[in-house]
């Protein structure tokens, strides 16, 4: 699975930067690669991921994440979108997930990203990605973000060196 999701990457920088329809097709590759191998994706324990926007009402980027994700092994637990910081936080809190995958639109939801990453489960890493984390260098930062995808290679670049908490190849950090 590591080497199909690495020769889809140098597929993807050969061509450029690819569209949505390219990432649900890469997805939809990798994912018929796991079911016909009866694999687990990268690891022997599929990770859980909780998924949501916070102001994004069309979801086209958080579906291309859900779709990469559940492709490589990843579990899904997506909210939907136009999911308040509380709502999130409350199923972070019931779920407990390795990852929760956020997309975030606008500049001004520091304050919401600042509580979700206060409130999250030890165990829970926050990978974002959105305009607000495009195009203001400083957001990460300021709101606790763990790691920012500014596309679906890059999330896909992210999952291949990702360990969830507690796997022994994992060194605490998030």
């Amino acid at each position: 699975m590591r080497d199909s999701v690495n020769d889809l990457l140098r597929s993807w920088d050969r061509m450029g930067k690819p569209t949505r329809e390219d990432y649900l097709k890469g997805a939809s590759q990798l994912d018929a690669l796991r079911r016909r191998t009866e694999g687990n994706g990268l690891w022997a324990q599929a990770p859980l991921m909780v998924t949501a926007t916070l102001d994004d009402g069309w979801g086209h980027g958080i579906a291309v994440i859900e779709s990469l994700a559940a492709a490589v092994g990843v579990r899904i637990h997506a909210l939907g979108v136009l999911r308040p910081a509380t709502a999130i936080v409350t199923a972070c809190r019931d779920e407990q997930p390795d990852l929760l995958g956020l997309t975030v639109l606008q500049f001004d939801s520091d304050e919401d990203i600042q509580a979700i990453t206060a409130a999250l489960p030890p165990r829970t890493t926050l990978i974002a990605g959105g305009a607000a984390y495009r195009y203001d260098p400083d957001f990460a930062e300021r709101t606790g973000t763990h790691a920012v995808a500014h596309d679906g290679g890059a999330f896909l670049r992210f999952l291949l060196g990702y360990q969830p908490l507690g796997s022994p190849w994992n060194d605490g950090a998030p």
